[in-house]
């Protein structure tokens, strides 16, 4: 890339006007948007403008419009809600509405709107773009503007940014606030599920989604809840019988509580609504459970919001500054969003269409076109549901075989819930299933039992794993499933043991599970949220107390080995002025312009400096050696802490994203394990000698895949324990521009517009 293409994008918005508003119904993350797209607009050279209220601000503009400057969005990214406020707004309806909005905007010399909210939201946006030519003629007919004002703002760019905590805007994988929302249910249903079982209760738990049952679904996969009802796919209609069995055979097989999970839009096959109330009172009659109703209400709206829509938001705010600068007046308007990890821009109005075909399509009870709409992502968790849900693990375990499953290498979040949708899909599938405590050395000691179905029951939310879990890596493996780094190492031993052992040619996956983040062939690995959101929780403590001390600056040191995802993340996330990475060399030089750029901000008014450090960074750096360097340089100007957080990040309650892809992950990996098995069984034994028989199964861009570890090889850094390419290291640019350095913003890297439809097919199943 050239200095000349480096240098566009600082001038890019040079003479030019951004507005940004949040529209709908308010959602954690927006913030985080609005923050990114003032701080990264400043940074291109561009006037950016608050509108407060919504379209409501729009339409009265005054002192609802108003400059953004840096400093002004300072501590926005930990707040839940928006800042400038939301509003239902009836005058932007109107044309009249639209005309004073239009005459506000020109007046400020604003062509470029950036709206957060909705699909309601994002069609007002487009309806306003389409009459704007209209609008203008009819202004200057007026007299209100001049030719001059009507020729300088000739055309109106808008881009949409979804923020919605149902998930229910089709062409995106996750909008703003949907996870912050699961976060909030699933600390519910955590607490709900431990007073449920010392009293055996059964709990129906109501959650948002009038037309969209992602948030029902998702927590049901999350908590391991004995039925879901969602308004895409209502029960058949012997679904009372079927319920009530289904809630006396958990009970049989030795639960001691029941889970419901209902979504407030949740109807049968004629149309007619399923309340929480019904289900209860059917529940208590059939069976005379004590059965209890919790709706959760405005709760999933409120609290701070989580490490994903904090680096979510961030990202498409960055995303959509460029997409304004770079509009024309032919570009159609646009939504960022993010598929798999890829930033993609899409045509509004071609996903309001789709968005809109669900709820006709569900209108006409056309319950199949609803969910294929849906995107296959929400098609895979409601496979995955039904299976481990609604089918009964046979009774004869006749001609089956044995599968083991094991953890190997440091704890992560999420391992249990990956163990447990492996074992109840073995046992569906009809095989026996091996738990083996203490991982390789266990094997070896032979630390095995045999795990029924209840084995696993309750499992989903357990942060520590119930699989013990050994440091060391002896070379004894097994027919399935490690997990972290030291478990690829331990796959490529696998490898080289059957050479030598016939008994090892057998069919063996790895699931990624690592804080850190550092399996080759993984985009993601299971616990490295929970990690983040530990650390992200942590450091917006920190930053309150640095800002109640004033000119105080925090040195935080996070895990990751030599890996710097969970420091970047964290960074991005926490709204660091610097993270100090191994992969991206730094010297004392670097190190004294961040000083310096820290002396420089304690003269604003944002008088605190946060800085993260991966462990091994540097191993003549330390920790230590940065904390007296700043201590030192900052004497006089500022004060210097340091933390460092160790082991705290390895614990803690699963997030909702680690469960559900680990539920996910096992399930796949699973069904991959029985495939394979049918491959390699022959003359009565089993035998695998091929690489595909021994994969790590990683979640790479857009999808799942199955890859040999022996492939894997080249890809990995095996003396610093990373893989050689990095996606998340192209997101280090946002993370300084968001801490107000001067540096290149590498444009190469933005989105193109695609197609919802083309989009569609290869979408991620996460």
């Amino acid at each position: 890339m050239t200095h000349e293409e480096h240098h566009a994008a600082k001038t890019l918005g040079i003479g030019k006007a951004i507005a940004v508003l949040t529209s709908g119904g308010d959602a954690q993350g927006m913030n985080a948007a609005v923050r990114a797209v003032v701080r990264v607009g400043i940074f291109t050279g561009a006037r950016v403008f608050f509108v407060h209220e919504g379209y409501q601000g729009l339409v009265d503009g005054g002192d609802h419009i108003r400059e953004a400057t840096w400093e002004s969005v300072s501590m926005m990214l930990q707040l839940g809600g928006t800042v400038i406020g939301s509003a239902r707004c009836k005058d932007f309806r109107e044309r009249e509405g639209r005309l004073r909005a239009a005459h506000n905007l020109v007046k400020l010399g604003i062509t470029n709107l950036c709206v957060i909210g909705g699909d309601g939201s994002l069609t007002g946006a487009d309806t306003f773009r389409s009459e704007w030519s209209d609008l203008l003629s009819d202004l200057q007919k007026a007299g209100k503007i001049t030719a001059e004002e009507a020729t300088k703002s000739n055309y109106l760019n808008i881009v949409g940014l979804v923020g919605s905590i149902d998930n229910d805007f089709c062409g995106t994988d996750m909008t703003i606030g949907t996870d912050s929302a699961l976060h909030r249910i699933i600390e519910i249903v955590d607490a709900i599920t431990t007073t449920a079982q010392s009293h055996q209760r059964t709990f129906v738990l109501e959650v948002m989604g009038r037309h969209c049952g992602y948030l029902a679904l998702v927590t049901s996969l999350s908590c391991g809840a004995d039925w879901v009802f969602i308004p895409e796919c209502p029960p058949d209609d012997d679904w009372e019988d079927h319920l009530c069995r289904r809630l006396s055979e958990t009970r049989t097989r030795g639960s001691r509580l029941n889970i419901i999970i209902v979504a407030e839009g949740a109807i049968d096959r004629n149309g007619k609504p399923i309340t929480s109330e019904s289900i209860k009172d059917l529940v208590v009659k059939r069976l005379g459970y004590d059965t209890r109703v919790t709706v959760l209400g405005h709760v999933q709206r409120g609290g701070t919001p989580s490490a994903f829509d904090r680096i979510l938001g961030s990202r498409m705010g960055v995303e959509a500054v460029m997409a304004l600068l770079e509009a024309t007046p032919d570009t159609p308007a646009c939504v960022v969003s993010l598929s798999g990890n890829q930033a993609v821009r899409l045509p509004l109005m071609e996903c309001v269409q789709v968005t809109k075909d669900v709820t006709k399509a569900m209108a006409e009870r056309k319950f199949d076109e609803a969910m294929k709409l849906r995107g296959r992502s929400f098609m895979n968790n409601w496979e995955v549901y039904k299976l481990l849900a609604h089918i009964r693990p046979p009774v004869s375990k006749s001609g089956s075989h044995t599968v083991a499953v094991m953890n190997v290498g440091a704890p992560a979040a999420g391992m249990n819930a990956a163990v447990r949708s492996t074992v109840r899909i073995g046992l569906i599938q009809g095989n026996r299933v091996l738990v083996v405590h203490d991982g390789f050395e266990g094997l070896a000691k032979g630390q095995i039992e045999e795990a029924g179905w209840s084995y696993v029951g309750g499992w989903t939310g357990q942060g520590v794993p119930l699989l013990f879990l050994p440091l060391s890596l002896p070379p004894f493996p097994l027919r399935s499933l490690p997990s972290s780094p030291q478990a690829y190492t331990g796959g490529l031993e696998l490898m080289e043991g059957r050479k030598q052992y016939d008994e090892l040619c057998i069919p063996f996956v790895v699931i990624p599970a690592t804080v850190s983040n550092n399996v080759p062939g993984s985009d993601f690995s299971v616990g490295a949220d929970t990690a983040l959101n530990t650390i992200c929780m942590t450091c917006d403590r920190i930053k309150q107390s640095a800002a109640g001390t004033k000119r105080r600056v925090f040195i935080i040191e996070t895990m990751g080995g030599y890996c710097g995802y969970l420091a970047t993340m964290a960074g991005l996330a926490a709204g660091a002025d610097a993270a100090y990475i191994f992969e991206e060399p730094f010297t004392i030089r670097d190190l004294q312009v961040n000083v310096e750029h820290l002396v420089q901000k304690m003269k604003t008014t944002v008088k605190r400096g946060l800085v993260l450090r991966n462990e091994k960074c540097n191993e003549n750096y330390s920790t230590d050696f940065i904390f007296n360097l700043y201590s030192e340089e900052g004497k006089g100007i500022f004060d210097s802490r340091k933390n460092v957080l160790g082991h705290m990040q390895q614990g803690g309650s699963p997030t909702p994203f680690d469960r559900n892809f680990a539920t996910k992950m096992g399930a796949k990996a699973m069904n991959w394990m029985s495939g394979k098995i049918k491959e390699s069984y022959r003359n009565g034994r089993i035998f695998a000698n091929t690489p595909d028989s021994g994969c790590v199964l990683g979640m790479r861009k857009r999808a799942l895949v199955f890859q040999p570890v022996t492939e894997l090889k080249e890809q990995t850094d095996f003396e610093h324990r990373i893989p050689k390419e990095q996606w998340w290291l192209k997101l280090r640019p946002i993370l300084k521009i968001l801490a107000k350095y001067e540096i290149d913003l590498d444009t190469s890297e933005h989105a193109h517009l695609e197609h919802i439809s083309r989009k569609r097919s290869g979408e991620a199943p996460a």
